[in-house]
């Protein structure tokens, strides 16, 4: 089971590299940051998540500053339930006017296509309009102090030796945590117990608890609980130690080989949201990543800005990774519960 990026883009290095990615923007600045009439009023971005989550903390630490930049008030409503797809599904079915958007992620975009099929109730690609990624998401394990495991080796042993026993967590069936987990045990051949929470902070509070073996979410938010001895983080599974715990080994140091887990945050609008509408938000949005201050912040969360990036750019990314996780969903035989 590979968690690779896509072919075209084999470094996920290069979707955080200032500029790396970065296409001819002249064009799409110019008239999206000109005067027009959008936006005239308050503008929401629906999180598809609890609150407490990477997904809500970025997301509030962007608001402002597209605040300022567009003029109106910018705000962030929480709706969680169903793996993300209850909140995408609402901006889906929302007028493509520019006052509502999506703060997605490879989860309700991807993910979510193989995992619930036909009771999916929006098609990712059809129903909306990619407007800019935001920040790029490594992915970390941990597992609770409560197994009384201090190393990956050891902990891949229990879980071996326990088929069934154990059960892990995650912000809701078919998120990227749920995914990363279900394929570490198949790379494994253990298995566990799929517990999914609305709130992200109650899976952080079940796993200091005990009463879930382990979950898989970004290193630097698991790291603070690594470091306080209520959990231990196992590895991360990038190709780099993570910064926020560079003790902790990779992957491919435990030996997991060539098994990677990541996410990405991104904005989309309802299909048919006008383009003049689509290039000013997504101008807008990299001017708020562009910020020093947005840059700091995100790089201490771990979750590194992706700049750079056009509305079409994004929208064949989408496209790409949908070609890529599908199978590998498939092959891992993880469902929505």
């Amino acid at each position: 089971m590979r968690f690779d990026a896509p072919q075209e883009d084999p470094d996920m290095t290069q979707f955080t590299r200032r500029g790396a990615l970065a296409l001819p923007l002249a064009g799409l600045a110019a008239p999206a940051l000109g005067q027009g009439a959008w936006p005239t009023r308050p503008i929401r971005i629906v999180v598809a998540f609890g609150t407490g989550g990477g997904t809500d903390i970025t997301t509030r630490v962007l608001a402002p500053k597209l605040s300022e930049i567009l003029g109106q008030p910018v705000v962030v409503e929480n709706r969680p339930g169903a793996g993300g797809t209850l909140g995408a599904d609402y901006v889906a079915k929302q007028p493509p006017n520019g006052e509502t958007f999506l703060l997605a992620t490879v989860s309700n975009m991807a993910l979510a296509i193989p995992l619930y099929g036909s009771r999916l109730p929006y098609d990712p690609v059809r129903d909306f309009v990619g407007i800019a990624p935001t920040v790029f998401i490594p992915i970390g394990m941990a597992a609770s102090t409560k197994l009384g495991v201090n190393d990956a080796a050891a902990f891949i042993a229990l879980l071996k030796a326990n088929p069934g026993k154990y059960s892990y967590g995650s912000a809701g069936a078919g998120t990227s945590g749920h995914i990363a987990s279900s394929a570490f045990l198949s790379r494994i051949g253990a298995t566990a117990e799929h517990v999914p929470y609305r709130n992200p902070g109650q899976t952080y509070l079940a796993l200091q608890q005990g009463e879930i073996a382990f979950t898989s979410d970004i290193p630097s938010i698991l790291a603070p609980f690594h470091r306080a001895g209520t959990a231990k983080l196992m590895f991360v599974a990038t190709d780099e130690r993570s910064p926020h715990a560079p003790e902790v080994p990779t992957a491919r140091e435990v030996g997991l080989g060539d098994y990677k887990a990541y996410s990405w945050y991104g904005i989309y609008g309802p299909a048919g949201t006008p383009q003049p509408i689509v290039a000013r938000m997504a101008a807008a949005i990299e001017q708020a990543l562009a910020d020093p201050a947005i840059g700091r912040r995100f790089d201490e969360m771990g979750t590194p800005a992706m700049r750079g990036w056009s509305p079409e750019r994004f929208s064949d990314f989408l496209k790409s990774e949908i070609a890529l996780w599908v199978p590998l969903v498939q092959a891992s035989g993880a469902r929505a519960d």
